[in-house]
C-alpha cells in the first residue's frame, strides 16, 4: 500500500503513514509531539506495525538533523535479528524436536540468565577496550555485561527453528544490548532531560542532545559501542546454535549458509536523505536500502519474512520490524488463558505455561496485512513458519 499523509491536529511536520486502520487519540498525540521538535528534518516515517511506545511510537523512523533523541532510539540500544539458512530439509528435525529445544536452552542462557562465566566468545570482543570511556555510573556493570554477552533476554526476544515455504530449515534470533544497552540508555536519557526546560518541550521524553555538545559525543560514544555489543551478543548466540545443531544433525561439521542476515532495529544511523547528511533513528523498524536482507518476523504462532529492501526515499529507507503488538502484556494476561496459548501455538515446539500469555499470538497484528502494507517498502525473499521457539 502507498503511505497516506495523516490529518494529525496541531502537527507542524507531514507525518507518511503505511499504517491502515485508525491510529487512537494517544497515537496521534505522540506523533504531534514528535513533529513539533525543531530538529526534526522532512517528516515522520509511520511503519504498518506501528503502536505506542515512550516518547515516540514504535515502528516509526525520525530523521533529524544535527541532534539525536536518547529516549526515541529507547533503552534497548541495538535490538535486532539475525537469521541463517541452512542446506537442510525438515526430514532432519523429525522426532527431535523437543530435544532440540532443551539443548538450545542448556546453550544459550535466556530470560534474567546469564552465563556463570564470561564466555570465550565474550573474553575476546575487542569491544571491552573501549568499555573504560563509557559512563561513569555503568563502570560497575562491566562484569555483568560480559557475563550476558551471547545470552537471550526475555519478554519477545527468542530463538527459533523455521521451516520456508520450500521445507529449507532456518535458524533465527531475536536480542539486543541486554542490562548494559538499558543502563546506558537510561543514564543519558536522564541526562538529556536535564539539558531542557521540560516545558518547554512537547514531551519531556523526547529531550535531545545537540550535535557538537559534550553530551552529544558522550551518548554517541556510548551508543555506538551498544549497538556493536548488541550486533555481537546475536553473532554470539547465533554460532552456539550452529554448533548446536550441526553436533544432533551434521555429525558436528560445519556448513557454509546460503543466506545469513544480522541487523538492528533499534537504533541510529547517519545516513544520506534528500541531499543532506542525517541522523536517522528506527525506533522498531529496520533498514530497508534496495537489495539490501532484512528480517520481519510474526508472533511465536505466526510467520516471519525474509526480506530484500526497495529503497523507499519516502520511508527514510526503512520498513517495520515485525508484527508490532495490538495489546499490551497486562491486558494480553487478562484476556487469554493457557489453553489459549496452547490452541494457539499448535504445531511449534515452545513454553506453553503461564509466564509468556503475554507473547500468544493474539497479542500481535496479523502480519499478512502487514506485509500487505508495506509491499512498496520490500520484496519478500522467503516465508518462514516456526517448528521451535524458545522463549525467555
Amino acid at each position: 500500500m502507498p503511505y497516506n499523509k495523516l490529518n494529525v491536529s496541531g502537527a507542524q511536520a507531514d507525518i507518511l503513514s503505511w499504517v491502515n486502520h485508525e491510529l487512537s487519540t494517544d497515537e496521534h498525540n505522540m506523533l504531534r509531539n514528535v513533529s513539533r521538535l525543531p530538529c526534526l528534518y522532512k517528516h515522520v516515517a509511520l511503519m504498518p506495525d506501528a503502536h505506542l511506545g515512550i516518547g515516540s511510537m514504535v515502528g516509526s523512523v525520525v530523521a533529524t538533523k544535527d541532534a539525536v533523541i536518547p529516549a526515541t532510539v529507547g533503552v534497548d540500544i541495538g535490538c535486532g535479528m539475525a537469521a541463517i539458512k541452512t542446506p537442510f530439509k525438515s526430514s532432519i528435525l523429525e522426532g527431535k524436536l523437543k530435544d532440540l529445544r532443551h539443548q538450545i536452552e542448556r546453550t544459550i542462557p535466556v530470560g534474567f540468565n546469564e552465563h556463570k562465566e564470561a564466555v570465550d566468545e565474550s573474553n575476546a570482543w575487542q569491544g571491552w577496550k573501549d568499555f573504560g570511556v563509557l559512563h561513569n555510573k555503568v563502570q560497575h556493570r562491566r562484569d555483568k555485561a560480559m557475563k550476558q554477552l551471547g545470552t537471550l533476554g526475555g519478554g519477545n526476544h527468542f530463538i527459533e527453528v523455521c521451516l520456508d515455504t520450500e521445507d529449507n530449515v532456518w535458524l533465527m534470533l531475536h536480542s539486543g544490548s541486554r542490562n548494559i544497552g538499558n543502563e546506558i540508555a537510561s543514564r543519558h536519557i536522564e541526562t538529556a532531560k536535564q539539558l531542557h526546560k521540560l516545558s518547554e518541550l512537547p514531551d519531556p521524553n523526547l529531550a535531545f542532545f545537540v550535535q557538537g555538545t559534550e553530551e552529544f559525543k558522550a551518548y554517541w560514544r556510548d551508543l555506538e559501542w551498544a549497538q556493536s555489543y548488541a550486533m555481537k551478543n546475536r553473532e554470539i548466540m547465533m554460532n552456539r546454535l550452529l554448533r548446536q545443531f550441526n553436533r544432533m544433525f551434521n555429525n558436528g561439521e560445519d556448513f557454509a549458509p546460503e543466506v545469513s542476515v544480522n541487523c538492528h532495529h533499534n537504533y541510529v544511523s547517519p545516513e544520506v536523505h534528500f541531499g543532506e547528511t542525517v541522523y536517522i533513528t528506527r525506533k522498531g523498524a529496520i533498514r530497508a536500502d534496495a537489495g539490501v536482507y532484512g528480517i520481519i518476523p510474526g508472533s511465536m504462532g505466526a510467520k516471519s519474512f525474509i526480506v530484500k529492501g526497495l529503497g523507499n526515499p519516502q520511508s527514510f529507507n526503512s520498513c517495520s520490524h515485525g508484527a508490532g503488538r495490538k495489546m499490551s502484556r497486562t491486558a494480553a494476561k487478562k484476556a487469554f488463558s493457557r489453553a489459549d496459548l496452547e490452541r494457539q501455538t499448535a504445531g511449534v515446539e515452545c513454553r506453553k505455561d503461564a509466564g509468556v500469555i503475554d507473547e500468544i499470538p493474539s497479542a500481535y497484528k496479523d502480519i499478512d496485512e502487514v506485509m500487505r502494507n508495506q509491499r512498496d517498502l520490500v520484496e519478500v525473499v522467503a516465508q518462514l513458519k516456526q517448528v521451535v521457539c524458545v522463549k525467555g
